[in-house]
């Protein structure tokens, strides 16, 4: 049992690891001894962020637009030539779009759907034959993505987001079958409000964040801490025997949104 949550001298990758939940969870990750990659677009962002999250341990940042498929396989190689196997791969890597109905572009939809929803198969895809290497009966290799409680609910301006995560939502289920008997366990995580670049618009604004705040059951929005430990369960022995599940991180967000009053 005081090894349930040991994570220890695993390899992980972090899609969209320079910022946000990504950073929330990388961090967890290096701390808890886990060698960790993160990628994403914007290289000198990556690299700061690499060099920071290195201070407690090892992290490696290797840019890629991971919203095309030649990113995802620039991804794929700078990894591979430098691991046999991979126990985790975080997708986080994300993208919103607000504007009203009426004004809703082929863009919006292009750009949000390209990161999400193609970016996290075309990443899984070539990393997957490390991932079958790393995985066992006694310890599977873990498949986490980032949904969102947008993708279990309805409202709101960002069209194309909302149905981006519910696709990463069925993909989880869909892959954790698919891919049991390599030894490899597939499950989501759908956060609700966290202090993020794309939540900025509510979390750095304190009367807003105030109001947010009041409409959730626990009465916060998620820190690090939530997002990494969340993380670090699933890819422990303690979540050794979770697949398929998409578990919201939300406070409590959706219980209160399906509750009669």
């Amino acid at each position: 049992m005081q090894n349930l949550f040991d994570i220890k001298g695993k390899v992980a990758v972090v899609t969209g690891g320079g910022r946000g939940i990504g950073y929330m969870i990388a961090k967890g990750f290096v701390e808890a001894g886990v060698r960790v990659y993160i990628s994403s677009r914007k290289a000198s962002d990556l690299e700061a962020a690499a060099k920071e999250l290195s201070k407690s341990g090892e992290c490696i940042a290797i840019p890629a637009d991971l919203s095309t498929e030649a990113g995802a396989k620039k991804l794929g190689d700078a990894v591979k030539a430098r691991e046999e196997k991979l126990h985790i791969l975080v997708n986080n890597s994300g993208a919103t779009w607000g504007a009203p109905f009426e004004e809703f572009s082929n863009e919006a939809w292009d750009r949000v759907l390209n990161i999400n929803v193609k970016g996290t198969f075309f990443v899984t895809r070539e990393l997957l034959p490390l991932l079958k290497k790393a995985g066992s009966f006694e310890d599977p290799a873990r498949i986490i993505n980032l949904g969102s409680i947008a993708g279990f609910s309805t409202g709101g301006v960002a069209f194309s987001y909302g149905p981006s995560k519910a696709a990463v939502h069925h993909m989880t289920q869909n892959w954790a079958s698919q891919f049991a008997k390599d030894w490899i366990t597939v499950n989501a995580i759908a956060p609700g409000a966290f202090p993020s670049k794309m939540m900025a618009f509510v979390t750095e604004n304190e009367a807003v964040r105030k109001a947010m705040e009041e409409r959730i059951p626990l009465k916060r929005i998620g820190s690090p801490e939530d997002a990494a430990g969340l993380a670090i369960f699933l890819s422990s022995r303690a979540g050794a025997y979770l697949t398929g599940t998409i578990i919201p991180l939300d406070g409590g967000t959706l219980v209160r949104a399906g509750a009669v009053e």
